[in-house]
């Protein structure tokens, strides 16, 4: 399935993590969505996102890396690539930039936000996703 994804990360305590060729960020106390696609085998990538043990290759994977994160939550849907990008715009409307993450393939500002409004995220984005099919 070739699928896009959301996953809503917790940050427990502020830290600062070093994540790849970005070097140390530091990462406050909070919520956050990161924007991610699978066009190929999306289970996998979804697993994978959830051990803790792995070959650190993606800036997410560093970040999951840290006994301070924790996915909170995953929204998916069907979709193709560029679909990814488009729905990092729209949410960079409600988060601050945390910049070029997870965005070196694409002309993106980053796939990763802090957020704020997690209530938001949370009663909407399924609908969000559902309204921009085509984006």
């Amino acid at each position: 399935m070739k699928a896009i994804y959301v996953l809503i990360i917790q940050v427990k305590n502020t830290t600062s993590i070093k994540v790849g060729s970005l070097g140390y960020l530091t990462f406050h106390k909070g919520m956050y969505a990161y924007i991610g696609s699978a066009q190929s085998n999306f289970r996998y990538r979804i697993k994978r996102h959830l051990h803790k043990k792995k070959k650190l290759f993606w800036h997410i994977d560093y970040f999951l890396d840290n006994k301070k994160t924790k996915i909170w939550k995953i929204f998916f849907k069907e979709g193709i690539k560029t679909e990814e990008c488009n729905l990092a715009r729209l949410i960079s409307k409600k988060g601050k930039i945390v910049l070029k993450f997870g965005s070196s393939d694409c002309k993106c500002k980053s796939h990763l936000f802090q957020i704020k409004e997690c209530q938001f995220l949370e009663k909407n984005l399924t609908e969000l996703i559902e309204k921009h099919n085509a984006f």
